[in-house]
C-alpha cells in the first residue's frame, strides 16, 4: 500500500495491489464510469464485471445508443468508480440524464480528480476507483463490452464492501438493505 505522490488528494484512499483491490468488488455492483478528458462524461453502469485477475481486467457493457459509447470508442481509457449507498441519488441521476445535454459533474456536485495513470478522472466521493486502459471491445447482443486493464486501484481505508451500492431488478441496495427503488 503506497500513499499517493500527487498534488491532488484522494482523501483517505490508498493505492493497493490490483488483485487485492479487485476482491473489494461487490456482487452485482453498480459503477459510475468516467470517460473522456476535455468532454468527460459519467455514466451509471450495471453491466460491470471482473474478467481476469492476471492481468487485472474489468469489463463494462454499454448500449450503442449511449453518449458514453461514442466516447469509449474515442478515448483510450476510463475509470470505474464504485459508489457507496450515500451516492444513490447521484448514481440514479448519472444513469437517467445524457451527458450530451447536461454536465453531470456540475449537476451532481461530484468531484473529478485527475487520474494518476490515465487521462480520465476518478470520482473523489467513491470509495473504490479503478483506472483502466482500454485493451479490447466487442459486441454482444445489444451492448458493447469495453475491457480495461486496471493499471491503478484506489480504495478508501475505511471501505466496507457491505456498504457498496448494488443494483438488481430495479432496486438500489446494499447487502441485505433496500436503499431506493427506481
Amino acid at each position: 500500500m503506497l500513499p499517493l505522490s500527487s498534488d491532488e488528494s484522494m482523501s483517505n484512499k490508498i493505492e493497493m495491489n490490483t488483485v487485492r483491490a479487485i476482491r473489494t468488488f461487490p456482487s452485482f455492483p453498480i459503477a459510475l464510469v468516467v470517460v473522456g478528458k476535455e468532454e468527460k462524461n459519467i455514466i451509471t453502469v450495471s453491466l460491470v464485471h471482473i474478467f481476469s485477475f492476471n492481468p487485472p481486467l474489468v469489463g463494462i457493457g454499454i448500449s450503442p445508443c449511449r453518449y458514453s459509447h461514442e466516447l469509449l470508442h474515442r478515448y483510450p481509457d476510463f475509470t470505474v468508480n464504485i459508489p457507496s449507498k450515500d451516492l444513490v441519488e447521484e448514481t440514479l441521476y448519472c444513469g437517467v440524464k445524457s451527458g450530451k445535454e447536461v454536465d453531470k459533474l456540475e449537476e451532481t456536485g461530484l468531484t473529478a480528480i485527475s487520474g494518476q495513470r490515465v487521462e480520465a478522472p476518478t470520482l473523489e466521493e467513491c470509495p473504490v476507483c479503478f483506472e483502466c486502459r482500454k485493451v479490447q471491445n466487442f459486441d454482444t447482443g445489444d451492448h458493447t463490452w469495453f475491457i480495461g486493464e486496471i493499471v491503478s486501484a484506489y480504495v478508501d481505508e475505511s471501505y466496507d464492501r457491505e456498504r457498496a451500492l448494488i443494483y438488481w431488478a430495479g432496486e438500489f441496495r446494499t447487502i441485505g438493505e433496500l436503499i431506493r427503488s427506481r
